[in-house]
């Protein structure tokens, strides 16, 4: 018998009835991949006898997993699902047990600082400070931190804690990805390793024979907590530990916040620790090899890196569901790529020695004119560097989108291109579309529904599981223009908890030309902060380096 399965939008608010988006012939997927690269496509269909409605990723029948996937990531992704099956349950009856009107608001706030956009928004600022080895670490740990905890996600396609019995809370469309492992976990875990690291370095170093990473932090802490060095250390025990309490907490917050916001289940956020750990221990014994290799060698390093960059794109695995991980693993792998091309050609070239040891005038903390003038200068220089990457971003999808649809088309005549599932070939459209056009900085009018990020969205289980754990309708939590509605059901807080029912989500089309815009718009901001903006710092007159 051949199977049909509708697919329809993951609405975060439901409706009455669900927006049709294509059919899937489950037939049709009975192909398997060697490894992970499917040749079975579930957008190619036939009709078929039996309706399934598509709630959410990773929660078309099992059938379909089992058909399209190979067998070992159908079995590991089994045995997650049973996971997921009971510890839904446990997750739902620790809410009905803990959940309070603060611990909501914390822990769904507090989830921002564990995302990557978060940290790709204040990392620039150690390089603009003249922390560039510490920044390098923190970026490197989290660029792989992400592309791993996407792969692996992509890879076995299973779902996130089923609404009901849980309530979930978050803001933004993390939701929409698949849920094996946790991002946020794996980024908290490998963070907070790397930060305790610098931490440690300082509290055990002497000061009177610090290391380049010391002098590189002593910058930054000598005018700010000048009177917490002690002349044995760079750092007293005293702030030691309370910078390490510090980093624990932040895990705790970011880690069990996932299991009380009902985004991950136990098992996400336990691999994801793991996860974090090994790309920090990894950087940790690895990573001063790699960057010798980068500043001593030729032209083998870009030759190599880019490369490699371009394969870890390619072959990323294809999810069963059309789920954005793709693009998250894009970015910071380009990131990634940027950042090392970028120290090579510092090191190359000596542009270290010539531009990035200028200290900036002033003083963070001192006499009134030295605090001006450094504070202005410090503020002027993150207006200006932000402003360069948004013209930047702006530049290079520009320029993508024009040269690479008609250079895929020309391609396509000579060899056969690759292509990846759900993303629409150049062949198959004329001009790039307008939905796809530039949007570096959100409009004033869309502000407003920016705001609107804080939901519990009620995707219920899989139809395998529907008469177990509930199916169909689920609980809603929505902050309205940035003010919490009122609600009987939300505890008091302002929180609605209401059926599933709003607006619908908007279905995101992908274009082939997206990867390579993706790769080239990434790598050229890891270039701009790390490398072109420090150094225009310099020339300006600004310095670089805290006094």
């Amino acid at each position: 018998m051949t199977t049909k399965t509708k697919f329809f939008t993951d609405s975060r608010s439901s409706t009455p009835e669900p927006t049709y988006l294509g059919v899937v012939d489950v037939k049709t997927t009975a192909g398997k991949d060697e490894d992970y690269d499917e040749k079975s496509d579930v957008s190619d269909v036939q009709e078929g006898d039996i309706d399934v409605v598509f709630r959410g990723v990773g929660l078309l029948p099992d059938e379909v997993y089992s058909r399209t996937l190979s067998w070992w990531r159908a079995w590991v992704r089994q045995r997650i699902v049973q996971n997921v099956e009971w510890e839904s349950k446990v997750l739902g009856r620790m809410q009905e047990l803990i959940r309070t009107p603060f611990l909501d608001a914390y822990f769904v706030y507090t989830s921002s600082l564990g995302t990557h956009t978060f940290f790709m928004t204040v990392l620039p600022a150690f390089f603009f400070f003249g922390h560039e080895d510490v920044g390098h670490g923190l970026l490197l740990v989290l660029a792989f931190g992400v592309y791993a905890s996407s792969f692996l996600k992509d890879l076995i396609c299973a779902p996130r804690p089923y609404a009901p019995p849980v309530t979930r809370l978050t803001i933004g469309d993390h939701h929409l990805e698949y849920g094996f492992p946790s991002t946020h976990s794996t980024n908290s875990m490998s963070i907070a390793l790397q930060l305790f690291t610098v931490v440690y370095t300082l509290y055990k170093t002497p000061v009177s024979s610090p290391t380049p990473l010391v002098t590189a932090m002593n910058s930054t802490v000598s005018g700010i907590v000048e009177d917490l060095i002690t002349p044995e250390t760079a750092l007293s025990q005293t702030w030691f530990i309370a910078m390490s309490a510090v980093l624990g907490f932040y895990i705790f917050s970011i880690v069990f916040g996932r299991l009380y916001t009902g985004m991950h289940s136990f098992t996400d956020c336990a691999v994801g620790i793991l996860l974090g750990t090994a790309i920090w221990a990894t950087y940790f014994f690895f990573g001063t090899i790699i960057d010798t290799w980068v500043a001593s060698s030729g032209w083998i390093v870009p030759a190599t890196i880019i490369p490699l960059c371009l394969l870890l794109v390619h072959r990323h695995p294809q999810p069963v569901d059309d789920c954005p991980c793709f693009e998250d693993a894009i970015a910071f792998i380009s990131v990634a790529m940027g950042d090392y091309l970028t120290r090579w050609v510092m090191g190359r070239y000596h542009i270290n020695e010539k531009y990035l040891t200028h200290v900036m005038p002033g003083s963070p903390m001192g006499s009134w004119a030295e605090m001006s003038t450094w504070w202005s200068l410090a503020a002027a220089k993150m207006v200006t560097g932000v402003l360069a990457i948004f013209a930047w971003r702006i530049f290079a999808k520009f320029l993508s989108h024009r040269m690479l649809p008609p250079l895929f088309r020309f391609l396509a005549q000579l060899v056969t291109l690759p292509h990846r599932r759900y993303y629409t070939p150049a062949t198959d459209y004329k001009n790039f579309p307008a939905e796809k056009g530039l949007r570096a900085i959100p409009s004033v009018i869309d502000l407003p529904g920016a705001l609107e990020g804080f939901e519990a969205d009620g995707i219920g289980a899989s139809t395998a599981h529907s008469k177990e754990l509930g199916h169909g309708q689920g609980r809603q939590i929505k902050l309205r223009k940035g003010k919490l509605e009122k609600s009987p059901s939300g505890a008091g807080i302002g929180l609605s908890v209401e059926e599933m029912g709003g607006k619908e989500v908007e279905v995101v089309k992908h274009y082939d030309a997206d990867v390579l815009t993706k790769v080239f718009v990434y790598c050229g901001i890891a270039v701009m902060a790390t490398g072109v903006m420090p150094v225009a710092f310099t020339l300006l007159g600004w310095g670089l380096r805290v006094r």
